[in-house]
């Protein structure tokens, strides 16, 4: 392996491994130590792999939000099922990553948006492009699902639903951390129909 190529496995380490750490703490309540420890990274080495803690941050958010656009694309890329199953099956994948995923699964930008957005400017710009980025997602699978009849609600633009239906279940998953529960899921499942007449 070229030395280039191990760098890059060792960072891509480092995100993996601290990834579930500051998905349970935060990101401030999180030192460079901590994360160096559950990496097993020898102390020090933290700046040959990034130039700082909100560079590690960025490159923590970007990793997120592109793996998790890779499973989204996976839900909602399915053709064998028509839209309104589809967006139903995408919540049925946020539901199970936040009832019963592993803590390193659950969602970063639920967890780390309000820390961040203030901290980091950088940071708060990766969040605005991914969230835009999975409502855009969302939104191409309402419209398709108009066009069919499987979205009943046709008199709202695609994209106002999407961005809705984000905003829903981004609240509900504040809730559901709130109350240690899961109805707030229920309200939103049954919201959602609701709101695209499915």
């Amino acid at each position: 392996m070229k030395i280039a190529e191990k760098h890059r496995a060792a960072r891509q380490h480092i995100l993996e491994a601290a990834r579930p750490l500051i998905g349970q703490r935060g990101f401030s309540a999180v030192g460079l130590a901590q994360i160096l420890d559950v990496a097993g990274i020898p102390k020090g080495s933290f700046y040959h792999y990034f130039e700082s803690k909100e560079a590690f941050g960025e490159a923590l958010l970007q990793t997120y939000i592109d793996d998790y656009l890779i499973k989204m694309d996976d839900i909602l890329g399915d053709r064998n099922t028509n839209a309104a199953q589809r967006i139903t099956r995408y919540c049925q994948f946020w539901h199970d990553t936040h009832i019963e995923g592993q803590i390193g699964n659950k969602c970063l930008i639920v967890k780390l948006a309000a820390e961040v957005s203030d901290l980091s400017e950088r940071m708060r710009a990766i969040l605005d492009v991914g969230t835009r980025t999975v409502i855009d997602r969302i939104s191409a699978v309402i419209a398709t699902g108009q066009a069919e009849g499987s979205i009943g609600n046709t008199r709202q633009p695609a994209p106002v639903l999407a961005a809705s239906l984000y905003q829903l279940w981004l609240g509900s998953t504040l809730m559901v951390k709130i109350t240690h529960s899961s109805p707030p899921f229920d309200h939103a499942w049954a919201a959602s129909r609701q709101l695209l007449e499915i």
